[in-house]
């Protein structure tokens, strides 16, 4: 395959405005997470306190900690401009299964009332529903990788 390939949508695809609802619905939902992580906004611990949590508490080797970081905020901006689609959401698609494994013990439901011991599954579970889709169906209308390879399908 080659590289442009990656980034190629298919013309009913790269014309549709449902790949363009997901990665933005899904980069809006990221960014927060991301900059939590790396840079303290949000009421986070930025990127010593995350790595600290990451390689200590949940027992991640450094390099896992660093591309869940990194790959949450850049993930996130790049799914929000339509840039890499798909590598941003397989990249998603990995650090929310990481999540789910990190979380089955607390169930399927998300903790909204605070009586469970953490967050369930469901959150992570849609979120990779939502970068499979991305992967399968790349950036859409108004996307960086539609806008590149407009000229080259």
């Amino acid at each position: 395959m080659q590289l442009s390939q990656f980034f190629r949508s298919s013309p009913a695809a790269r014309d549709s405005v449902a790949p363009l609802i997901l990665r933005v619905a899904l980069g809006a939902m990221l960014f927060p997470h991301g900059a939590q992580k790396l840079l303290g906004w949000f009421g986070g611990y930025g990127f010593t306190g995350s790595m600290g949590f990451l390689t200590g508490q949940v027992g991640a080797p450094w390099i896992v900690g660093l591309l869940v970081i990194l790959g949450e905020f850049f993930g996130s901006l790049l799914l929000l401009v339509g840039l890499g689609t798909r590598f941003a959401a397989a990249s998603v698609a990995i650090i929310m299964a990481g999540a789910t494994i990190q979380h089955q013990a607390n169930g399927f439901f998300m903790n909204w009332a605070g009586n469970q011991k953490g967050e369930g599954l469901e959150f992570f579970l849609l979120a990779i529903g939502i970068a499979f889709s991305l992967i399968a169906l790349g950036g859409g209308k108004w996307s960086l990788d539609s806008r590149l390879t407009r000229d080259h399908a």
